[in-house]
């Protein structure tokens, strides 16, 4: 099973709304909610492999293919049931795919941790939202997996 959660911080100079629809155009199936901690506002939800679906269609529509699965790699080093990376707050808000640099951007980025059960599923869930490519191009397409 493949486990997606979404979290950013709501800034005192954003419009909620606008924030929250930021991340629906990413993720429109993940019900989101707002929580208040000491740290400050937030909206996060969660989904399953399915509210990749629009991520997987973005990296594509944006052939940003081998820097997804740069990203992706990446954030599973270390764990590799895990991986996590970021997107552009402000480019997301015109429905647009931009990953944030590794560290957090002065309004916030949109944190997306991806967790799977084990190894072979969050292998199998990057050659889905990634295959290998060449000069750009995928090599392949494959079915969204049922994980």
């Amino acid at each position: 099973m493949i486990e997606v959660k979404v979290t950013t911080i709501i800034n005192p100079t954003e419009d909620e709304k606008k924030v929250e629809d930021a991340i629906l155009k990413m993720f429109p199936l993940i019900e989101l909610e707002t929580v208040t901690t000491d740290e400050g506002k937030f909206i996060e939800g969660t989904g399953d492999i399915e509210s990749l679906r629009d991520i997987h269609d973005l990296i594509r529509k944006e052939e940003i293919i081998d820097t997804a699965r740069t990203r992706l790699v990446a954030g599973s080093y270390k764990h590799p049931t895990r991986t996590h990376f970021l997107i552009n707050k402000q480019v997301a808000t015109k429905g647009r795919l931009n990953f944030a640099p590794a560290i957090e951007e002065p309004l916030g980025s949109i944190n997306v941790d991806i967790e799977a059960d084990n190894a072979e599923d969050m292998e199998i869930l990057i050659e889905w939202l990634t295959p290998p490519t060449e000069d750009g191009v995928a090599l392949f397409e494959a079915d969204m997996p049922k994980l």
